[in-house]
């Protein structure tokens, strides 16, 4: 699938997400920042790409956290997994949490989350008075357990 994309600010860089390997699901999507932003322990930065993308109609983009940046220093997207619509034409951001113990910095170009192109279908809801039973029923959070079931 080819996926249009543009320049937000003409004046500063962009990088074109790509997949880093031939099996990788994700695009890396790089910071473009004038200068280094420090995002403190328990702080939080939007960072911008400098990128505007025109997805396929019944396509949206998911802004995943890369897990290098969330194992080495605890840093994670924090709206995860955010949603870039098809219709959506402003630059597209990253929101950053820093959950490590240290200063995370991030400079321009580095990568800093990767993006997903994945379907969905429109749903519509109706309302009824006929809702179809489970096994699990009203069954809700941990209501399966924890252990696992060994074979």
């Amino acid at each position: 699938m080819k996926v249009k994309f543009r320049k937000f600010d003409e004046s500063l860089p962009v990088y074109a997400p790509e997949h880093t390997t031939s099996g990788s699901a994700g695009l890396d999507l790089c910071a473009v920042v004038s200068e280094p932003v420090t995002i403190e322990p328990a702080g939080k930065a939007l960072i911008g790409t400098n990128l505007i993308i025109e997805l396929p109609d019944g396509f949206e983009g998911q802004v995943r956290p890369r897990s290098g940046l969330a194992l080495k220093y605890g840093v994670t997207v924090l709206n995860s997994p955010g949603t870039v619509d098809s219709d959506y034409r402003g630059e597209v951001k990253v929101l950053l949490i820093n959950h490590g113990s240290e200063p995370f910095f991030v400079k321009p170009g580095d990568r800093i989350a990767q993006l997903v192109i994945a379907r969905y279908e429109k749903s519509f809801f109706e309302q009824s008075d006929e809702i179809s039973d489970t096994q699990r029923g009203k069954g809700g959070y941990g209501s399966t357990g924890v252990s696992a079931n060994v074979k």
